[in-house]
């Protein structure tokens, strides 16, 4: 693959930013509805024919989109969807149909959508700043390992600074919410973050829970108008728009990059990208992500993310997911 496609592709590894049959000037509003329960999904069929897929195959449950550059893999019923090998969490379930499948307006829009045809991703421009949050600090020390592997809090910092140098060394501004082992919260976090223009935000955090079992990567966006928290149910804030919404295609295709590096980057499973409304992200005004880098109480991640070799891959990933982000991002904005 040649370097200018890769850019162009780089979204979800090589996820197929371009679609060739799909230009700037076509509607989406072209696409086949239908309305199940009082939702509307879009139908299986018109996103074949749209996006130009050469093929949509059905085996048992599973149901696969394929073209050259890009393969969706849905499991009927289920959530959990793949674009080029790497997890997304839909909001609502992808359903059954003789359309080939119905998937909700909402996850076509703010997922499918973007990271087909970004053609409106970063509608602020170019960005020169990147705004670090390492989690927690002071006396709020996040997730504890029981295996004798730290702090959240300390592992976060460690992350941030060797994130900063990597981008520092590529040119961007940086801002750290927090440079020592001192406590803010949320809200100024948020404050400090809206000060800069032209920047993105990555929130960076550690994992706990599952019993010790749990393991892998996450990356979490602000859930678009109309879902939920990941985890809860709707309740009537979340039909309301949040500062952060208005970021939604750039916070998708920020995520998509940043994740898609940070699973290849450490071999660490791959947990999914997410929706949630974690604060931070939810009045921040920027492209923001968040990035849970692993579970620090199950004994063998926790044992990773204690390294200093784990920190720095994350690192690494992370500042080339952003140089990356960057040169697409704007390349698309030449369309």
């Amino acid at each position: 693959m040649n370097r200018p496609r890769f850019l162009l592709l780089l979204l979800v590894l090589a996820i197929g930013l371009l679609a060739p049959s799909v230009t700037q000037a076509q509607s989406t509003s072209a696409l086949e509805t239908q309305v199940v329960n009082g939702q509307s999904y879009v139908t299986g069929d018109s996103i074949k024919k749209f996006y130009g897929f050469t093929a949509m195959k059905k085996s048992g449950r599973q149901l696969t989109f394929e073209r050259k550059d890009v393969r969706m893999k849905f499991l009927l019923g289920q959530q959990d969807v793949y674009m080029n090998g790497v997890k997304f969490i839909f909001s609502f379930p992808v359903l059954a149909s003789s359309k080939g499948c119905l998937i909700h307006r909402i996850d076509f829009a703010k997922i499918v959508h973007p990271v087909l045809c970004p053609w409106n991703v970063n509608k602020k421009g170019a960005f020169d700043t990147v705004i670090i949050d390492p989690g927690h600090g002071g006396h709020d020390s996040g997730a504890r390992s029981p295996h004798g592997n730290g702090m959240e809090k300390n592992h976060a910092m460690e992350v941030a600074n060797r994130l900063s140098t990597h981008l520092r060394k590529r040119g961007f501004k940086v801002g750290l919410t927090r440079s020592t082992d001192k406590y803010l919260t949320l809200q100024q976090r948020v404050d400090f973050a809206n000060k800069f223009p032209n920047a993105i935000f990555i929130s960076l955090h550690f994992n706990s829970g599952g019993g010790g079992r749990a393991e892998g990567i996450e990356t979490f966006t602000l859930s678009p108008k109309g879902v939920a928290h990941y985890g809860r149910g709707l309740i009537a804030s979340d039909y309301k728009d949040k500062p952060g919404n208005a970021q939604d295609s750039a916070n998708i295709a920020l995520a998509t990059a940043i994740h898609s590096n940070c699973i290849r980057y450490t071999g660490r499973k791959d947990r999914g990208i997410r929706r949630a409304r974690y604060s931070v992200i939810t009045g921040v005004r920027h492209p923001a992500v968040l990035v849970e880098g692993g579970f620090l109480n199950n004994r063998v991640e926790g044992s990773l993310i204690k390294s200093t070799a784990y920190k720095e891959r994350l690192a690494l990933a992370i500042a080339d997911a952003v140089v990356k982000y960057k040169v697409a991002t704007e390349k698309m904005q030449r369309r």
